[in-house]
């Protein structure tokens, strides 16, 4: 009788006070060309790229399928530039389905709203997956939308308010 192969031991990483390696994939090379860890790794809490970014820091990460690559995007503060980070993994199977599953529980609120034409900003609202923690809220502006304008600014305005009056008891 054979049986199914044991999952891999957990490997030595550093991750926060009561945290707990979940998954974790071997990185290949850097896909950028940069110096990056040996294993990239999940808890609960965040995703460690070597440095610790919480789930709800998360902007977006996208897998590259033919060319085995996790590109994530962290949360930057506006105007600035988000950090992005590449990275070639192997057998990053495990890691992926944390990631889709934690960056999508971190998301309480997401709306679409058109602002002018085909374009619209997205109002999200995000928290630390699995608490009831305070909800810190995000616009997106589809390009050629200036957050400046007085017309943007009040359709933002106006949909800022009735998302929050809608998650607020």
């Amino acid at each position: 009788m054979r049986f199914p192969p044991l999952p891999p031991r957990r490997p030595p990483f550093p991750v926060g006070p009561g945290e707990r390696l979940l998954a974790w994939a071997a990185v290949r090379q850097a896909a950028n060309g940069g110096d990056d860890p040996r294993l990239v790794g999940g808890t609960r809490d965040a995703l460690y790229l070597p440095h610790r970014v919480p789930w709800e820091q998360v902007a977006s990460a996208d897998w590259d399928q033919e060319e085995s690559t996790l590109r994530v995007v962290e949360v930057a503060h506006f105007g600035e530039p988000s950090p992005v980070h590449a990275l070639r993994l192997d057998d990053a199977g495990r890691l992926l389905e944390l990631v889709r599953e934690r960056v999508t529980a971190s998301i309480a609120v997401q709306r679409h709203v058109p602002v002018s034409g085909r374009r619209q900003v997205r109002i999200l609202a995000r928290r630390a997956p699995g608490t009831r923690g305070e909800l810190a809220w995000f616009v997106e502006y589809d390009d050629g939308l200036d957050p400046a304008d007085p017309r943007v600014d009040a359709v933002v305005q106006e949909a800022l308010a009735a998302a929050r009056a809608d998650v607020t008891p």
